[in-house]
């Protein structure tokens, strides 16, 4: 393990260099041969499986019980936290069955340098998104610039705890979930093909962006999702990635908590 460690994990740019020297340097060093990985593209596609048909399983099922409109919003909470946790925890397993574990298969780490540019680029992002976003609206209207999550809750009368693990998927989970499998597992399935890493970045930013399922956000997402991408990118690890998401989703999920308890 010690020998595929030292193989797999790669380095980092020096927190020294700026941020177009971090740039040059993914095009002159490659990112280093996956050895141990058996797994690809195939992985992907079963853990987005999972991720689907969990999603209408819980669905169907709150449906045939019969739910309305006031136990909804349980059904949707339940329905998005289960499908994305399962997905997560399938990518991660995979890494132990058929790899490395999801330290290397995955990078999934956090230093303290992938904590500084992450908050770099996300304060960056964040100005992207708000642009974007205002642009957009103008655009197609803020009712279809809103996602589906956000249009069920604004107007919803939350319990407390509803409105609590509504923010902390919103602003946590998910965008841990979403970075472990977008920019760890389909990543990961992209370099194993002797693919470059702006092939990676390409790949996962535009996959990222239409899984959502959101016609009508999916530019917008687009958006949102190249700062997330660059910071997996430079640093080569999800730490950073992770950070940059969490920054995009915390003020949206905390507008959105405080709407649904009615403090605003």
């Amino acid at each position: 393990m010690t020998r595929l460690q030292s193989v797999s994990e790669p380095e980092s740019p020096k927190p020294s260099r700026g941020f177009i020297e971090s740039v040059r340097d993914i095009s002159r060093n490659p990112e280093p041969e996956r050895v141990g990985q058996r797994w690809g593209f195939g992985a992907f596609i079963l853990v987005e499986a999972v991720f689907i048909l969990s999603a209408v399983f819980i669905t169907a099922v709150g449906k045939s019980l019969g739910a309305n409109l006031e136990n909804s919003t349980a059904l949707v909470l339940i329905g998005s936290l289960v499908p994305i946790m399962l997905a997560a925890g399938l990518a991660i397993a995979i890494t132990y069955v058929r790899g490395n574990g999801p330290v290397i298969d995955l990078r999934l780490s956090l230093t303290k340098e992938d904590i500084a540019t992450g908050l770099k680029i996300g304060v960056g992002g964040l100005v992207l998104t708000l642009a974007a976003a205002n642009l957009w609206a103008s655009i197609v209207g803020a009712e279809n610039a809103t996602s589906a999550v956000g249009e069920l809750f604004t107007d919803a009368n939350l319990p407390l705890s509803a409105a609590i693990t509504m923010f902390l998927y919103m602003s946590f989970i998910g965008p841990i979930c979403e970075e472990i499998i977008f920019r760890g597992l389909l990543w990961g399935a992209v370099e194993r093909q002797g693919w470059s890493r702006w092939a990676a970045f390409v790949l996962t930013t535009v996959i990222f962006a239409v899984s959502h399922l959101e016609p009508h956000r999916t530019w917008l997402l687009l958006v949102i999702a190249i700062p997330i991408g660059i910071a997996r990118l430079i640093t080569r690890r999800l730490g950073a990635s992770i950070v940059v998401h969490v920054m995009n989703n915390f003020l949206p999920g905390l507008t959105l908590l405080l709407v649904s308890v009615g403090v605003i």
